[in-house]
């Protein structure tokens, strides 16, 4: 059952990513892109980014920095 809560929780996380951007991305070495693919490309930015935010705030900063992904 958490896992269900888990994956419910991360669905309703807002897109993040340019869609069309990611699409061309794929479209560019040939391949078609699956609809929940600009999903979950925003879902492992989402982790990335909380990830880094983490990890500035252990370090006692205030700013993200390229270095905390």
């Amino acid at each position: 059952m958490a896992k269900s809560k888990k994956t419910a929780k991360k669905k309703a996380r807002e897109v993040v990513v340019v869609g069309s951007k990611v699409k061309d991305v794929v479209r560019s070495a040939g391949l078609r892109s699956d609809g929940e693919l600009v999903q979950a490309v925003s879902e492992k930015v989402h982790d990335m980014l909380e990830a880094a935010v983490a990890r500035a705030q252990a370090n006692k900063r205030g700013t993200v920095r390229p270095y905390d992904l």
